[in-house]
């Protein structure tokens, strides 16, 4: 059993932990898409949610017009105070647009006009909507750091499931290239993103000033470019991690336009974009020579960690992976991200509106 401490604070689940967590101060941000409508991961989901009784649960939206009504009426059938925030529709387009906000559509740029709704309460947690083995204790665990007196809570847990290692995008890209980046440079900002036990699990939880204060990547790279904001507003001191055991989640492939490669260029570039924010410059071909070198060692121990456990390992493949992922070391290019809810030139609650508004006219 583990209980090591980071250069965060880690806090460990020993057997059974539910520590109490003002959940009814909470709002609860469950980004969605098309694909989890009626899925049983979502269900399950958004029945643990009911038992835990947030303050609010809101969800951002991005689907086409004619699936909204389906959306609306089968979350309503949950005992929730639950605000639906329909991402694409033409009165938030305008809005965005009007703010020299419009731009790449993606998970983060859901994630931060719920973000603005959400910092009406005290507290904001996020985590994905696909996970088969969610509790309503996760949510009550990533709150008890902010009780504690931390700004800032990351969720961890193994990826393990049908005898193989999962997590492939954080074994496989982020550590090794996180490692290659230390070996360069020695600075607090990479001693912080590597004190991650999971740096991409999309399960945290923020204060309502520090959800106020984030900028956010609009399409892939929202967790790692969180971690960089979080480094910003809350530090090393202002942050936890929090064991949340063994999680099941969707698995992707590697090509695609929605594959792990496409991902990793958005992990990539928000990690590069945290790096450079903290005043470093980065030498990116040595990197990637060395990100290369690293992500071999990493196959290898992997392979190591899965023979000891018995579980089926194809380091010829993962190795594969890693000649694409060497792709994504690169200048994180233009600025993208939308600013900070206290900096925005958009009042949340009159973005809500007009979601709303777009939702009804939808179901009309």
């Amino acid at each position: 059993m583990d209980y090591t401490q980071e250069r965060v604070a880690t806090l460990h689940d020993y057997g059974d932990a539910d520590p109490p967590a003002p959940a009814g101060r909470a709002a609860v941000v469950v980004p969605m898409t098309d694909r989890e409508y009626g899925g049983l991961a979502t269900e399950r989901v958004f029945s643990e949610l009911e038992r835990v009784d947030p303050a609010e649960v809101v969800v951002p939206l991005r689907a086409p017009a004619e699936r909204v009504p389906d959306f609306r009426d089968w979350l309503s059938g949950f005992d929730l105070d639950l605000t639906l925030l329909w991402c694409d529709g033409p009165r938030v387009a305008e809005q965005l647009a009007d703010a020299g906000l419009d731009g790449a559509r993606g998970k983060g740029r859901d994630v931060w006009l719920a973000l603005g709704v959400a910092a009406r309460r005290d507290f904001v947690v996020l985590h994905d909507a696909d996970t088969e083995t969610y509790e309503g204790r996760d949510v009550r665990k990533l709150l008890f750091p902010l009780v504690e007196g931390f700004d800032f809570s990351k969720g961890y847990y193994a990826r393990v499931e049908n005898d193989r290692l999962y997590g492939r995008l954080f074994r496989l890209f982020y550590e090794p290239l996180l490692a290659a980046l230390q070996d360069a440079h020695d600075h607090r900002v990479l001693d912080f993103l590597g004190s991650f036990r999971y740096a991409l699990a999309g399960e945290c939880a923020l204060t309502s000033e520090t959800a106020r204060g984030l900028r956010v990547q609009r399409e892939w790279g929202l967790e790692v470019g969180t971690l960089g904001e979080a480094y910003r507003l809350a530090g090393l001191d202002g942050t936890a991690q929090v064991d949340l055991g063994r999680y099941e989640h969707d698995h992707r492939a590697v090509s695609g336009p929605t594959g792990l490669s496409a991902m990793s260029e958005g992990v990539g570039a928000g990690l590069f974009r945290a790096v450079e924010d903290a005043g470093l410059t980065v030498e990116y071909d040595t990197v990637r020579d060395r990100y290369r070198e690293h992500a071999d060692r990493f196959v290898r121990a992997y392979g190591a960690d899965a023979a000891f456990n018995g579980l089926e390992y194809d380091a010829e493949g993962e190795r594969d992976q890693t000649g694409t992922y060497a792709g994504a070391v690169r200048p994180p290019g233009e600025d993208t991200r939308l600013p900070a809810w206290e900096d925005a030139p958009l009042d949340p609650e009159v973005v809500a509106q007009a979601a709303r508004a777009d939702a009804d006219d939808a179901a009309d």
